[in-house]
């Protein structure tokens, strides 16, 4: 084995904290919207309602770029290489952010948001593939739980410079940090594995693949489904939680950036943790049904708070980004289940396609909330998901200590 290849192997090597920080940025510029979506909509003139509404647009907008991103980059990832998403992707999503601190209008808010997501669709597909890659099978997952657990905490951050700056300045920012992080990304090795199918004479990143084979299909789709709470949680709950806040009668203030700040928290702690744990249970579906267990006890605090408080209600919503902290996990399970040359194009449109899902939940959110009302909703958009995330994760084939050189 070239000696290259040996100094990536360990889980605090040089592609493990590039991937890191790669996608800390990633995670700053995807919340960075949901955060200062109140004051950014209302400087441009819209009214309280307005806010609300072109705000669930615009998110929708985002994510329609993240799910179509996802194909390009996984696509390209498995063509081109994993480090040319790498590198392509965070120019594209950096001077999307930039230009976005500059715009005047909700469609050009909504077109750079579109651009912003293509861009920030490939970070964590690319970079979990990468290290799974570079890692050995034992460290596997431990790995891609430290790159999830530090990059997430770019919420966090994200919340804090939007409390000491202007929204625009915080675009301006992110964009910065994304174009500083080309610099780092230069130190970073290709994978051999990707190396080594270049030679072969295989089929490599043909997306449609996916859909002309009934068991590829089912597999492929049940990694989807089984990613489908974390987007739920954050997308809705937790990023309008002050509208619920209103809704369960909570008269203190609740403001989404701080919600959405205290359940990145979570998720930071709780993407580690589930490492450890499936490194402990010899097992990736066991960690998940754990946390899919308390992802639906905090579910439950979280529609139970009528007449509660809002540091309550950021002490839920702490609670439900911990226990929704299996994203490492999920996407390292989708990168598990294919070969080679195929695993970039899994492991980045999958869960670009969860991303690109919450339209979709948003619309059955809306229906079940106008035919019934606001909690009555959530509760019942949130009984859907978790049974259809149950049973996706029941006939999930286990993928722990599996060896990922061979092609699909």
């Amino acid at each position: 084995m070239p000696e290259l290849d040996k100094r990536t192997y360990g889980i605090f090597s040089i592609p493990v904290i590039v991937g890191a920080l790669g996608y800390f940025v990633d995670i700053y510029d995807l919340l960075l919207f949901g955060i200062i979506r109140k004051q950014s909509l209302a400087s441009l003139g819209l009214s309280e309602s307005e806010v609300l509404t072109q705000g669930e647009f615009i998110i929708s907008v985002q994510m329609v770029g993240l799910m179509l991103g996802g194909i390009l980059w996984g696509v390209m990832g498995d063509k081109k290489g994993r480090l040319s998403v790498l590198f392509g992707s965070i120019l594209l999503y950096s001077l999307a952010n930039i230009a976005n601190g500059m715009v005047q209008t909700v469609n050009q808010y909504a077109l750079l948001r579109f651009i912003a997501g293509v861009g920030l669709a490939g970070e964590l597909g690319a970079g979990i593939t990468l290290v799974s890659e570079l890692l050995p099978k034992e460290k596997r997952g431990i790995g891609t739980s430290m790159v999830a657990g530090i990059g997430l905490t770019g919420a966090v951050v994200a919340y804090f410079i939007s409390k000491e700056f202007d929204w625009r300045i915080c675009y301006y920012i992110g964009g910065a940090m994304g174009i500083l992080l080309l610099i780092l990304r230069i130190g970073v090795f290709e994978s051999g594995m990707f190396k080594e199918v270049k030679e072969m004479n295989v089929s490599r990143g043909n997306f449609f693949s996916f859909f002309t084979n009934k068991e590829r299909f089912f597999k492929y789709l049940k990694c989807i489904l089984i990613g489908l709470p974390t987007w739920f949680v954050i997308g809705v709950l937790v990023s309008f939680a002050d509208k619920f806040a209103t809704e369960f009668g909570i008269t203190e203030p609740v403001s989404p950036g701080k919600a959405i700040m205290f359940a990145y928290v979570g998720i930071s702690i709780g993407d580690i943790l589930i490492g450890f744990v499936s490194q402990v249970l010899k097992s990736r579906k066991k960690a998940l049904y754990i946390f899919y267990s308390l992802t639906m006890v905090f579910m439950a605090l979280f529609f139970m708070q009528k007449g509660g408080s809002s540091s309550t209600m950021y002490l839920i919503c702490a609670g439900l980004g911990f226990a929704t902290g299996f994203w490492a996990i999920f996407v390292t399970i989708a990168a598990e289940q294919f070969g080679t040359n195929l695993r970039a194009t899994a492991a980045t449109t999958v869960p670009n396609m969860v991303r690109g899902a919450l339209p979709l939940i948003i619309m059955l959110f809306k229906f079940l909330r106008e035919a019934t009302d606001y909690i009555t909703g959530g509760v019942i958009t949130a009984i859907i998901i978790m049974v259809v995330t149950w049973i996706a994760a029941y006939f999930t084939k286990e993928t722990f200590g599996k060896d990922l050189k061979y092609v699909e």
